[in-house]
């Protein structure tokens, strides 16, 4: 499971850095609040990435989820986004926790 949420929390890092100039320049919004804004979430995005090892990776995880469906009220097109690595989280949580049951199903099977 955690491979799959850090692959989508990666990626969602990513696409949070590159909505800051789009916050800037097209939705108005002044950098002095684009830039910690969208640069913080990316970096919790990364930090969060790095605490999946427990729980609380997951919980920071989820709250990156809705704060990025969030930016949708200053920048519309982040609700497509937003609502996208929502479902993307979602599926990475679900199938994460599937396939680990399997792996832990098969383990006193194959010892």
């Amino acid at each position: 499971m955690r491979s799959l949420a850090s692959i989508v929390l990666g990626f969602e890092a990513l696409v949070l850095a590159l909505v800051t100039p789009v916050m800037i320049s097209v939705a108005g919004v002044k950098a002095s609040t684009a830039v910690p804004l969208c640069l913080g979430l990316a970096v919790l995005s990364v930090v969060a990435a790095g605490l999946l090892r427990n729980q609380v990776g997951y919980i920071l995880g989820w709250v990156i989820q809705v704060a990025a469906v969030g930016l949708g009220f200053v920048v519309p097109a982040m609700f497509v986004l937003g609502l996208a690595f929502a479902a993307f989280w979602v599926m990475a949580y679900v199938l994460g926790r599937r396939i680990d049951e399997a792996k832990a199903a098969q383990q006193p099977q194959a010892g």
